[in-house]
C-alpha cells in the first residue's frame, strides 16, 4: 500500500519514525484506511526507533473524520457499522483504536506536531502521542459531539489525565474550539512556538530526548504513566525497583 492510497506516508531516519497524514487537499481529514496504515506500521516499527513524531501535511494537522466517507455506504462508513451487530461493530472500533493506542507503547516517545486545525479525530491522534508541539495557529476541538457521537479513538482517559474530568467534560460535551494559548494554559501543549519554529521545535525535543540512555527513559515513562493508578508506597517501590535495574544494568549485572 502506498501513501497514495492509504493517505498516510511513513518515514524512518534511524532513530526517528515520522507519521504524516498527507491529504492536504481535505486537511489531512482521516478515513479507517489511514488508521489500518497505521497500526500495521507500529507492528513493522524498526526496533532501533525511539522517537515517533506525528505530523500533518499542508496547514493543518487533520480537520478530523472524513465526513465523506463516513456519509457514505462503502466500508467504513456509518451505515456500515450500523449494520452490524453491536459485538462486531465495538470490534470494529477496537481495529481503528489500533491505529492510535500504538503511540502508546513503552519503548518509544511519540511527539505530535501540530499546525492549524486538529479536531476531533485530529484531537485524539494528538492525545495519542506522549507529547504535543503546537504551533501557534493551533486550533483544537473534540468535536464529536456535533455530530452526536462520542469521542472513541483513545482519548478521553488521556484528556482527562491532562486536564481533569471537569474540564475534560466541557472541552468534550461542548464541542468548542481552543487555541494554542489555552491549551497551552490547561497542559495539553508541551510546548507551543511561532508556525516557523514548529520544525525545528521538534526536532530539538527529538534530539534532547535521544541524547540519554534508552533504557532509562524507557523506565520513567513507565514510572509517569503508571503513577496515576498507584498509591505513594506503591510508586515509591516501583521506583526502587527500576532503580535497582538500572544500577544493575550499568554496572553489567542486568539480565
Amino acid at each position: 500500500m502506498t501513501a497514495e492510497t492509504t493517505g498516510v506516508r511513513f518515514d524512518c531516519d534511524g532513530p526517528v519514525a515520522t507519521v504524516t497524514l498527507c491529504r492536504p487537499d481535505v486537511l489531512n481529514a482521516q478515513t479507517p484506511a489511514m488508521w489500518r496504515a497505521m497500526s500495521d506500521f507500529s507492528r513493522d516499527l524498526p526496533g532501533d526507533v525511539r522517537v515517533v513524531v506525528v505530523r500533518g501535511e499542508g496547514r493543518a494537522f487533520s480537520a478530523g473524520l472524513d465526513l465523506a466517507v463516513a456519509g457514505a455506504t462503502g466500508p467504513g462508513s456509518f451505515a456500515e457499522l450500523a449494520a452490524l451487530p453491536e459485538a462486531e461493530c465495538a470490534d470494529r472500533i477496537v481495529e481503528y483504536q489500533g491505529g492510535f493506542t500504538w503511540l502508546h507503547r513503552p519503548d518509544v516517545v511519540s511527539i505530535a506536531a501540530v499546525q492549524g486545525h486538529a479536531i476531533g479525530a485530529g484531537f485524539q491522534l494528538a492525545l495519542a502521542c506522549d507529547m504535543r508541539v503546537l504551533a501557534a495557529d493551533a486550533k483544537l476541538s473534540m468535536a464529536e459531539v456535533t455530530l452526536g457521537l462520542v469521542p472513541d479513538l483513545a482519548g478521553t482517559r488521556r484528556l482527562v489525565e491532562l486536564v481533569g474530568y471537569s474540564r475534560a467534560l466541557e472541552i468534550c460535551a461542548t464541542g468548542r474550539r481552543m487555541d494554542a494559548a489555552e491549551a497551552d494554559r490547561i497542559g495539553l501543549a508541551t510546548l507551543v512556538v511561532p508556525n516557523d519554529e514548529l520544525d525545528a521545535a521538534v526536532r530539538d525535543l527529538s534530539a534532547g530526548l535521544l541524547a540519554n540512555n534508552r533504557d532509562a527513559i524507557v523506565e520513567i515513562k513507565a514510572l509517569l504513566a503508571g503513577a496515576a493508578n498507584r498509591s505513594h508506597a506503591e510508586q515509591q517501590r516501583a521506583e526502587r525497583e527500576a532503580q535497582t535495574r538500572r544500577i544493575r544494568d550499568l554496572a553489567g549485572r542486568g539480565e
